[in-house]
């Protein structure tokens, strides 16, 4: 038996919705269309949180392409995030004119490991910042 897969979503716990909404929406050109708030057994059973409470955002850019903004009503877990650690790390995104980006983020006091940099085989250019809840973005352009 054979079975196809296709990559549907990126889901992102967020702490503080309305700064996460502002950088998904407003820096990084993704567009609500469906929020929910969501809670019961079906979801409490799926997710194996009792009496779970959470507001979904799913998200689309102009590809089609779509993540999925999280926010529990309980407190969600902090981990400090570390780009070498285990298991998914970052999110990237292929961006046009990524220095005038970089220089637009930082004056929304977005994080950035370095500033763009050319990778050694002079394909792209990148920069990892970080979105509000700490999750890494990687933003490529290629050259």
């Amino acid at each position: 038996m054979t079975t196809n897969f296709s990559i549907r979503h990126f889901g992102i716990v967020v702490q503080n919705i309305d700064e996460s909404l502002f950088f998904y929406e407003n820096l990084l050109g993704f567009k609500v269309f469906k929020k929910m708030e969501e809670c019961g057994p079906e979801i409490s059973t799926f997710l194996g949180i009792k009496n779970v409470k959470v507001t979904t955002i799913k998200m689309r850019n102009q590809l089609n392409q779509m993540i999925e903004l999280l926010y529990y009503q309980e407190q969600a877990h902090k981990n400090d995030v570390f780009i070498n650690q285990l298991g998914p790390t970052h999110l990237a995104l292929s961006v046009s004119n990524l220095d005038d980006l970089y220089q637009n983020f930082k004056k929304q006091n977005i994080e950035f490991i370095s500033s763009p940099i050319i990778t050694d085989n002079k394909f792209a250019k990148v920069a990892f910042c970080k979105a509000p809840e700490g999750t890494f973005i990687e933003l490529v352009e290629e050259l």
